[in-house]
């Protein structure tokens, strides 16, 4: 576990009884007592998620928006200094490199928020399509810790800690503050499904600031939660994770995400034309979702058939649904196989799965 990186909470998280895992590289807490009492205490009232493996990336100067908009399929013309962005970015190929969420601060100051595994792969593959566009590209991982308190108790905990006016932070943007006396960029974006607050802040200040959180929900129910639940949760609101329902051979189309693609957008991104290709003749392979019925896990990887025992595709996520009780999951299948019915052979059984169009539960909505 040595060879890990850690990050700023991680004796925070060994004090707190954190089950620490491997995670993409990352030693991380995977759970702290139950992952289905973690998730269960989001879904009723707040959880306290360190994502701080995550990436940052700051994209600066007159050429910033005309190169994030050559490297996303999404359209950055729709932000303004406060708005955050939803983004594949894609190969040529229409496999995606990674999805991150793109924060514009000003007008020529992006900042970038990408995945734990890819921050490598994403910055090199940014320096790379960088060369001929006026910006600067510099990686601020090491700069910021990042905590998450998600739930329907979330803003109320966090507005206890902090002058900004969180009711005027709509979904999708974001403020500068501070929290607990921490400066923050304070913004509202969530991946359990739940209304919450994401908390970008100086390394250095994450114990003070995570503590103080702590503080102030535990009277709330507030539970401290790890990246067990936070599967278990974004899988129950439909939403994807590079590496399983996103990757280099799925693309935003397969996935179901056509509307994060503005093929009317003025700059011609990487990947627009197998993309556009794509939709206009429809994707090999689509990505569904599922429920069984069954409590038995359809684990990644799972063989997915066709009624007549044909292999048809591969499960790509699968887990417990804490509140429906029964396994759910999503899977890779031919796109022709992908309205028929289709089973999951596991250890021998092969267990009918039912198509559901996520969310798999009803999700709260922010304002």
């Amino acid at each position: 576990m040595s060879s890990l990186k850690r990050t700023s909470l991680h004796e925070f998280h060994v004090a707190h009884g954190g089950r620490m895992v491997d995670f993409a590289g990352w030693e991380m807490p995977v759970q702290y007592r139950s992952i289905l009492e973690e998730h269960k205490a989001v879904r009723k009232a707040a959880g306290l998620f360190d994502v701080s493996h995550m990436g940052e990336v700051d994209v600066k100067g007159p050429g910033a928006a005309d190169f994030l908009n050559h490297v996303i399929t999404n359209d950055v013309g729709s932000l303004f200094p406060g708005r955050v962005l939803y983004s594949p970015m894609c190969h040529p190929t229409g496999g995606v490199v990674d999805d991150l969420l793109v924060y514009q601060r000003a007008p020529e100051d992006y900042f970038l928020c990408i995945n734990a595994g890819n921050i490598a792969r994403d910055l090199a593959w940014l320096e790379a399509e960088a060369g001929r566009f006026a910006v600067t590209v510099n990686d601020r991982s090491c700069d910021y810790g990042l905590i998450a308190i998600q739930g329907p108790l979330a803003s109320l905990i966090v507005q206890g800690l902090t002058g900004a006016r969180l009711d005027c932070v709509k979904t999708y943007h974001f403020v500068e503050g501070t929290v607990a006396g921490v400066q923050c960029i304070i913004s509202r974006t969530g991946y359990t499904g739940e209304d919450g607050f994401e908390l970008y802040h100086a390394a250095s200040d994450s114990v003070m600031l995570t503590e103080a959180v702590v503080a102030a929900g535990l009277p709330h129910g507030l539970e401290l939660a790890g990246l067990g639940a936070r599967d278990s949760l974004r899988l129950e609101a439909g939403y994807p994770l590079h590496g399983h329902e996103l990757s280099d051979q799925i693309s935003p189309i397969a996935a179901g995400l056509g509307w994060t693609v503005k093929f009317d957008k003025s700059a011609d991104f990487i990947g627009r034309s197998t993309l556009l290709e794509e939709k206009k003749n429809g994707p090999g392979k689509r990505v569904v979702y599922f429920r069984t019925g069954d409590r038995r896990i359809v684990r990644a990887e799972a063989a997915v058939l066709s009624q007549e025992g044909e292999p048809v595709g591969r499960v790509l996520s699968g887990t417990l649904s804490p509140i429906l009780n029964e396994a759910i999951g999503s899977a890779l299948v031919d796109a022709a196989a992908a309205g028929t019915p289709l089973v999951a052979e596991i250890r021998g059984a092969r267990l009918p799965l039912i198509r559901v169009k996520p969310p798999f539960v009803e999700l709260r909505k922010s304002t």
